[in-house]
């Protein structure tokens, strides 16, 4: 049956592995980063389609917003270094491609052999509220390490940025 949940479906699983594709093959890094926002987006749209909207909006907000902000940011602050990368010959590329084959291969045949129950769920009411109650009740303690080491791991950024500057700086004189 060809529903519009299908086809949305696969819209956003297109998107998402073509976004993938470009990453790999496009040569500017604006382009890839471009790329990769198209992949987060079309992945929090199949997050809306699994009734998962505050994965889906953390996806957007975190993903799609913050961590493209802070690699176009890496982009700009690091020195454009230009140097030759050698292409890979036919025989890589063909070794490469019967990888992908098998692992695309042994994926299939381990999704399409799973039997999974179906049982009736309340998931998709006040998904949301539930995730919020099991993170601030039971998880806090992680979740506030977590936000702890984000920010150890800012400022540790800060002060490398700091330190080559002040080394270019002295390089100079």
């Amino acid at each position: 049956n060809l529903s519009g949940e299908l086809i949305v479906f696969f819209l956003f699983a297109f998107i998402a592995v073509t976004g993938g594709i470009l990453l790999l093959t496009l040569k500017k890094v604006m382009h890839m980063v471009l790329a990769v926002v198209f992949t987060f987006i079309s992945i929090a749209g199949l997050y809306v389609l699994l009734s998962a909207e505050f994965l889906a909006a953390v996806q957007l907000l975190i993903y799609s917003g913050a961590i493209t902000i802070m690699i176009l940011f890496g982009i700009m602050l690091t020195k454009k270094e230009t140097r030759e990368v050698e292409k890979k010959n036919r025989f890589q590329n063909g070794i490469i491609l019967i990888g992908i084959v098998c692992l695309a291969t042994c994926i299939y045949l381990g999704i399409y052999n799973i039997e999974i129950d179906s049982i009736q769920t309340d998931l998709h009411q006040a998904n949301t509220e539930k995730i919020g109650i099991e993170l601030y009740s039971k998880y806090i303690i992680p979740f506030e390490v977590t936000s702890i080491l984000l920010l150890v791991a800012l400022m540790g950024a800060v002060i490398i940025a700091k330190k080559d500057e002040t080394d270019k700086e002295e390089k100079r004189e």
